[in-house]
């Protein structure tokens, strides 16, 4: 009910509310209809039943003075008739008989007094006036009434969604209930009461603002439909979350397509939305107005001039805005509707936050769960790989040290039983040969072992492996302070190779330049191809190498560290070259650069496994 100023005639009444005298007698009815009219209402008049409840269709009637006795009706028992489909208006009374037991019967069926014929005008009008008080106040007090409930449901919305929050983390799907049970408490009877709520988040590059979700009717015409189910719901807040998915009509299709289509990159620095959003202000649009320039397409979009921004953010962060418009009803936004509308953003945006902090948390542990996996299944390759060129280093000392004496001894053994005939010193002699025989047999099949490794080629993409091998290094890299740049160009060079020697290979040089740059750097690696080859540069920002240190680097057993065997690139060289490929150093101003070429697989002779 609105209310008038104080200096208006009629205090209580709209300005489309009427009074309504019925009466048969137009000696009554004209002149005190006259008399309210000078007093400032608007009087409709009727001489029966079947006029009134005619006017009653037609138009707003706050009070009737009902005659209670019509020619096509008994007063009394229309009171309830009137009052069961219009239980808003006021009815006094009016009799030629001062009956007390058929004025009570009046007040029980609901009218709210009872005048005796005849009596003063100015008596009718204050009788009139004290039944519209008192009506106003039941408005009034209906409207407090309202409020309180509406104020214990956003506080009981606001408990239950602050409750879910802190007792369990938000996964991706969850956030998505989180935010439309909180749009659906923008946009409810108990809540808000706004028509429809839109909210918009900037995407995981930041580049762009996009919107997300969008709750409310797609068209005027809808309302009374979308607004009866909600009436019908209780939201609870737990009940929302459940129900949500398996809910189309408050989720509205065309509604979700009006804010999905929408995208503003961040170089548009004056658009609205990303003015609220960056600068954390809330913002009211009245009519295609605010105090930021309002863009056309942004109404367009909406199909709406009036409508409130209110920016979602953390200490942290800028996360996008929350829109809300009365699309519906075209009623005004106050100030008041913003300030609580900010209460359920401050909540969006504490959601929004708890989900991202969840789900970097699930991002490190699934990196370091497949850590593990690789660690676990490269462990076997790496203890394999230093026994290997353990037994390398000894099998050449041993080939160096022992191979050339037990040759000669050999040699002479064979001669000196040819020229002796003395068949006592040429069965010596004889064992002598047998057993340098079996020790060059023994050097031979121990030095080969390393020689001849078993591979097991496939067709398999390159990228993997590489990224494999950088997992197993990513702790080295933090801790000795150096960045990493990846640069692998697309497609993914197909390699017919064994994938755990080329991983094991690739370890070797990565870590070669970590272990080079003791007080941090960079270190590089990127891809290229070349015709039928694959290569593959790693560059670190370490001491490099002198040229003499250059051309020894590929011996076996020279190494410029204080510890290793030196055989490192002698294995990585014979690998290489088991798989067809080649690699070449090249120092540089600030640190080493390796170049590896590997051939292309032809894609014919196998699958990619």
């Amino acid at each position: 009910m609105q209310n008038h100023t104080p200096h208006s005639p009629d205090q209580f009444l709209a300005d489309d509310e009427i009074l309504v005298i019925v009466d048969d007698d137009n000696a009554i009815r004209e002149p005190l209809a006259f008399y309210f009219n000078e007093h400032g209402f608007t009087v409709e008049e009727n001489s029966s039943a079947r006029e009134l409840r005619e006017t009653l269709t037609c138009r707003q009637v706050a009070l009737i003075l009902l005659d209670i006795n019509l020619p096509d009706a008994d007063g009394v028992l229309l009171i309830p008739e009137i009052l069961a489909t219009y239980p808003d208006v006021a009815i006094v009374m009016l009799s030629g008989t001062s009956d007390i037991n058929i004025a009570i019967d009046c007040i029980r069926n609901g009218a709210d007094d009872y005048i005796t014929k005849p009596v003063q005008f100015n008596e009718i009008l204050l009788i009139v006036r004290k039944a519209l008080e008192k009506r106003r106040l039941v408005f009034e007090n209906r409207l407090y009434q309202q409020n309180l409930e509406e104020a214990h449901f956003r506080i009981r919305f606001m408990h239950q969604l602050s409750l879910k929050m802190n007792s369990v983390y938000l996964s991706s799907i969850e956030l998505n209930e989180v935010l439309k049970a909180i749009l659906v408490g923008i946009t409810a009877k108990e809540g808000l009461r706004f028509n429809r709520a839109f909210l918009a988040m900037f995407d995981k590059t930041g580049e762009n603002l996009t919107g997300r979700l969008g709750i409310g009717p797609n068209c005027r015409e809808e309302a009374d439909r979308v607004w009866s189910e909600m009436q019908a719901r209780e939201l609870q807040f737990i009940d929302i979350v459940n129900n949500l998915p398996s809910s189309c009509n408050l989720v509205d299709g065309e509604v979700n397509r009006i804010i999905q289509s929408l995208k503003i990159p961040i170089s548009e620095t004056d658009h609205i939305l990303l003015q609220a959003a960056q600068q954390r202000k809330s913002l009211n649009v009245i009519k295609g107005k605010s105090t930021v320039p309002v863009p056309g397409n942004l109404i367009s979009l909406l199909k709406e001039d009036s409508f409130a921004i209110v920016p979602l953010y953390s200490p942290g962060r800028t996360l996008g805005v929350i829109i809300a418009d009365n699309y519906v009803t075209r009623k005004p936004i106050s100030a008041g509707h913003i300030n609580v509308l900010e209460l359920f953003a401050s909540q969006a945006s504490l959601a929004i936050e708890h989900s991202h902090l969840y789900m970097d948390m699930q991002k490190k542990i699934e990196e370091l769960q497949e850590l593990n996996r690789e660690l676990d299944k490269n462990k076997d390759l790496l203890v394999e790989a230093e026994r290997l060129s353990a037994i390398g280093h000894m099998s050449a000392q041993m080939v160096h040290l022992i191979r050339n004496p037990i040759t000669s001894i050999g040699g002479l053994s064979r001669i000196l039983s040819r020229k002796i005939e003395d068949e006592g010193m040429k069965k010596y002699f004889n064992a002598m040969i047998k057993e340098t025989s079996r020790l060059e047999k023994t050097l031979e099949e121990l030095f080969g072992f390393v020689k001849q490794l078993d591979f097991k080629k496939k067709n398999k993409l390159l990228y993997p492996v590489i990224k494999n091998s950088l997992m197993l290094v990513q702790s080295n890299l933090k801790k000795q302070n150096i960045a990493l740049e990846l640069n692998l160009v697309e497609p993914d060079p197909l390699i017919q190779m064994d994938s755990r020697q080329i991983s094991q290979m690739f370890l070797h040089l990565i870590k070669n330049s970590i272990e080079a740059m003791t007080n941090g750097g960079k270190l590089c690696i990127s891809s290229q191809i070349e015709g039928d080859w694959a290569l593959i540069t790693i560059k670190d920002s370490g001491p490099g190498l002198s040229t003499f240190h250059l051309h020894k680097a590929k011996d076996p057993f020279f190494t410029t560290k204080t510890f290793g065997t030196g055989m490192g690139l002698v294995m990585v060289e014979r690998l290489l070259t088991a798989h067809g490929g080649r690699f070449k150093l090249k120092s540089l101003d600030t640190g080493l650069e390796v170049v590896v070429k590997l051939p292309l697989a032809d894609k014919k002779t196998d699958n990619v496994d």
